[in-house]
């Protein structure tokens, strides 16, 4: 099968956190087009079953399939613990995840091999982060801690607010007190909430940004496959947005953080896929 490298590549979250993703390939890799799709009528994943989260999964891939994509990031750790290693035997392009990456870079940087991880119900209640982590390094071991009121704080835009540090202090209490020095900040949502988890868990614990880690490995693999974009004809709208509900909304959300205006958003019938 021959992919086209001048095709885009599909992002997916079950809402508005894997545009922290979108945003660090648009950042490291501006050659790329980009379409992206998100859950919003059926966030969060965090608390529904891995059959549920596996069928959602491939209702959007057939959609980014049909707008051609070469390669997919799911940018959702919940559909990255649930679904990811089933997509990748179903499909001939790319298929890259989010907590792989994250996982290495906090193996190589924690130096008391105590690691903190931060996830939706259902990405800690899977315990993937551990075992990756200490497929990487036996030692290691991983303190998880599930918040999930961060996710619908960040999709009410209340991203340095009084009450978000709040709970953000009672959340991580507990992995203050197991003396953690790397913290993977293991939702999409969560980059958002940077400054508010530094300002709570301190200057010496490092934050592993996994938005940030897979767009490099996204370069990477496409380098590898052969695929990056070579950028010759730019297209005037080079990122393109599909939503299952609350366009609108979503735009709003996405003009808030991204180094580009976003001009278009979609709403889109998914169940149809």
């Amino acid at each position: 099968m021959k992919i086209d490298r001048n095709a885009p590549v599909g992002v997916f979250d079950s809402g508005v956190g894997g545009l922290t993703v979108a945003r660090e390939i648009m950042r490291n890799l501006p050659s790329e087009k980009i379409v992206y799709f998100g859950d919003t009528a059926r966030v969060p994943y965090g608390s529904k079953s891995k059959e549920t989260v596996i069928r959602y999964s491939r209702q959007i891939i057939r959609f980014l399939q049909e707008q051609q994509v070469k390669a997919i990031v799911v940018a959702c750790n919940t559909a990255s613990a649930f679904a990811l290693d089933l997509i990748k035997g179903e499909l001939e392009i790319p298929v890259l995840g989010v907590i792989e990456p994250g996982a290495r870079v906090a193996a190589s940087e924690t130096k008391n091999k105590r690691v903190g991880v931060i996830g939706t119900e259902g990405t800690v209640g899977s315990g993937i982060h551990a075992s990756y982590l200490k497929r990487l390094d036996k030692e290691i071991q991983v303190i998880g801690k599930a918040c999930p009121l961060f996710v619908p704080l960040v999709e009410e835009g209340w991203l340095h607010d009084s009450l978000t540090t709040e709970v953000a202090f009672r959340y991580l209490k507990e992995l203050q007190e197991k003396d953690i020095d790397t913290l993977i900040l293991g939702c999409t949502h969560y980059p958002l909430l940077r400054s508010t988890i530094r300002e709570v868990m301190g200057e010496n614990v490092r934050l592993v940004n996994p938005a940030y880690e897979t767009a490099l490995e996204l370069g990477r693999l496409l380098k590898e496959k052969d695929l990056l974009n070579t950028g010759t004809k730019q297209e005037k709208f080079p990122y393109k947005f599909y939503v299952s509900d609350l366009a609108d909304k979503f735009k709003d959300f996405a003009n808030s953080i991204l180094p580009y205006d976003v001009e278009m958003t979609k709403k889109i019938d998914i169940e149809r896929y």
